[in-house]
C-alpha cells in the first residue's frame, strides 16, 4: 500500500512500515513496541497468554473482541484499534475493576498468564456494559469468556470469583464514541497492498476487488481469520509470498435469510454465524456452538474459512452436511452452488478452480419432519479438537425414515457421509432393529485411523454408539431429553 499499515492505538493513529506481512500482532507488540504485558505462550491460540482486544467499525458500529494476538499478522490491523493489557490502568492512576477484582480475589499466581486472563474477562466487562453495578454474569458466560485461557498454576477458581467481583466495583466507562471517530478517519475508500521483502499482503474491500485480485494472483493465498494459518507461520515456519486478505469485504460479512435458505458469507466470523445458525437450530447446536475452540478463536475465525480449509477434524462440516448445506464459489466466471460434501475430493483437495473463492453457505432452515442432532467427542469439554464429530438428520413420515443425512469427522481423510447407513435406513421404520444395522454398516463406510487422539477401534465404537444415542433421542416411544446447553445460547 502506499501509506503504512495504520492503526489506532494508545489514543493515537500508530503507523508501521518495514516489517514482512506475516508479522503477528504479538510479534510486533513484544519486539517493536516493547509492550511486554502481553505474553507467548504457545504461538497457536490455545493458551491464551497473548490475547488482546481489537476494535473495528462494523456498519458504522464500534465492534470489540479479544483475539489471540499470536496469530493474527499485523497488516489486519489496518483501520483498526489495538488494546492491550497496558490500557486498562484508569486515566487518575487506579486499577480497571478488572484488575482491581484480580487482586482482590487472588486472581494471579505466577502471573504469566495474567494479562491474558485480564484481556479476556476486560472484553466480557465492555459486553456487560448497560447493567446494573453488582449483576455478576452468569457461570456460563464466565467460563465461556474464559474458554481460551490457560492457568498452568491450575488457579481458575480466583479467577472466576474475580469475574463475578469485577462487576459490583464502581464502574469503568469505556469511550466507544472517540474510538469509533477515530476509527471512521481511518477507514479506507478502496483496497490497499502492503508489500515487504517480494511479499504483498492485499486487503480489498469490495467483492469486485476481490475478484479481479484473485484472477490476477491465482496463486495467492486467501486469508480469513487466521485462526489456521497463522500456525503455517509460527509453527510450521513456513513463506506466504502473496496474501488477499478478506476481512474487510463487505459483502462476505452478511447474514441473509430466503427462500428456505440462511445464506452466511464467507467472512462472518464462527462467533456470529453460530449465534445465527442456533436462532433456527437452539437446542441441535448451542453445545457445539460453545465447545468450538474458544471464544478468542471463533471470534477471529470464520466458518468460510472453516469450511474452505476442509480439515478432516473440522467440527462445522459434520452438521452442514447433515443438514444438506451447499458452497456458493465465486470466481472471474461468475458464481456457482454446489453440495459441501461434492466439495472435497480427498485429503486436502477441493474442487476449486484456480481464480475462485468460497464466498457463501447455504444453509437449509428447519423442516417438518427432520430429526436433526450433532454430537462432539474429545478429551475436553471445550476448547479440544474431536477425536470424533457426528451429525445425523433423518427425514421421518410416520415411523419410516424417508431419507438419511450421516456425516462424521475425524472418521476419513475428509469430512464425508455414511453412504451405505444412509442407504439402509431409507425407507425403514426407525426401530431398534434397523439401528443395529445401520451401526454394522458403519464399519464398511469408514476405516479410521489411530494417531494421538483416538485409536481406529475407539472411533469406530464411538461412531457407531453415537448413531445409538441418536436413536435414543429420536425414537418415537419415550425418547431421552435433548442435552443441549440451552444456557449458552440464551446468554452468548
Amino acid at each position: 500500500m502506499a501509506e503504512p499499515i495504520r492503526f489506532y492505538f494508545r489514543n493515537a493513529v500508530h503507523e508501521v512500515s518495514g516489517v514482512a506481512p506475516t508479522q503477528t500482532i504479538l510479534q510486533h507488540l513484544r519486539e517493536d513496541l516493547r509492550c511486554t504485558g502481553t505474553k507467548e505462550g504457545c504461538a497457536e491460540g490455545d493458551c491464551g497468554a497473548c490475547t488482546v482486544v481489537v476494535g473495528s467499525l462494523e456498519n458504522g458500529e464500534l465492534e470489540l473482541k479479544a483475539v489471540n494476538s499470536c496469530i493474527q499478522f499485523t497488516p489486519t490491523l489496518d483501520g483498526k484499534a489495538l488494546f492491550t493489557v497496558e490500557d486498562l490502568q484508569l486515566p487518575d492512576g487506579r486499577l480497571h475493576p478488572v484488575q482491581q477484582a484480580l487482586v482482590e480475589c487472588h486472581g494471579s499466581q505466577c502471573g504469566f498468564c495474567t494479562p491474558g486472563f485480564a484481556m479476556s474477562l476486560w472484553g466480557m466487562y465492555l459486553k456487560q456494559e448497560g447493567q446494573a453495578q453488582g449483576q455478576a454474569p452468569g457461570r456460563c458466560q464466565v467460563d465461556d469468556a474464559l474458554s481460551g485461557n490457560l492457568c498452568r498454576c491450575t488457579g481458575y477458581r480466583p479467577i472466576i470469583d474475580a469475574a463475578g467481583r469485577m462487576m459490583e466495583l464502581p464502574r469503568a466507562e469505556f469511550d466507544r464514541g472517540a474510538v469509533a471517530d477515530a476509527l471512521l478517519a481511518l477507514q479506507r475508500g478502496a483496497g490497499a497492498t502492503y508489500s515487504h521483502a517480494g511479499s504483498s499482503f492485499h486487503a480489498p474491500r469490495t467483492l469486485a476487488e476481490l475478484v479481479a485480485l484473485r484472477a490476477e494472483h491465482p496463486q495467492a493465498l486467501i486469508l480469513a481469520g487466521s485462526t489456521d494459518v497463522g500456525l503455517w507461520v509460527t509453527k510450521q515456519m513456513r513463506e506466504l509470498n502473496d496474501i488477499i486478505y478478506i476481512g474487510n469485504v463487505a459483502e462476505l460479512k452478511s447474514v441473509t435469510q430466503a427462500d428456505g435458505f440462511l445464506e452466511i458469507g464467507a467472512g462472518v466470523t464462527l462467533q456470529d454465524a453460530y449465534a445465527a445458525v442456533c436462532r433456527h437450530y437452539p437446542d441441535e447446536l448451542s453445545e457445539m456452538w460453545q465447545r468450538f475452540a474458544s471464544l478468542p478463536i471463533r471470534n477471529a475465525g470464520t466458518l468460510g474459512g472453516n469450511v474452505a480449509n476442509g480439515s478432516p477434524i473440522g467440527d462445522s462440516m459434520p452438521w452442514l452436511i447433515a443438514l444438506g448445506a451447499r458452497l456458493v464459489l465465486r470466481g472471474a466466471g461468475g458464481e456457482r452452488e454446489l453440495a459441501l460434501e461434492d466439495f472435497y475430493l480427498g485429503y486436502q483437495q477441493k474442487d476449486l478452480k484456480a481464480d475462485e473463492f468460497v464466498a457463501a453457505l447455504r444453509l437449509p432452515l428447519p423442516r417438518p419432519g427432520v430429526a436433526f442432532r450433532t454430537y462432539k467427542l474429545a478429551k475436553r469439554f471445550d476448547q479440544d479438537i474431536s477425536a470424533v464429530c457426528a451429525a445425523f438428520a433423518l427425514t421421518l413420515e410416520g415411523d419410516v425414515v424417508k431419507e438419511a443425512r450421516i456425516a462424521f469427522g475425524g472418521m476419513a481423510a475428509t469430512p464425508r457421509r455414511a453412504a451405505g447407513a444412509e442407504a439402509l435406513l431409507t425407507g425403514r421404520v426407525w426401530d431398534e432393529t434397523v439401528l443395529k444395522e445401520a451401526m454394522a454398516a458403519l464399519a464398511q463406510d469408514y476405516a479410521p485411523l489411530s494417531d494421538m487422539r483416538a485409536s481406529n477401534s475407539y472411533r469406530m465404537k464411538a461412531a457407531q454408539n453415537l448413531l445409538r444415542r441418536f436413536w435414543f433421542e429420536t425414537r418415537r416411544d419415550n425418547p431421552l431429553p435433548r442435552s443441549a446447553v440451552n444456557a449458552f445460547a440464551a446468554t452468548a
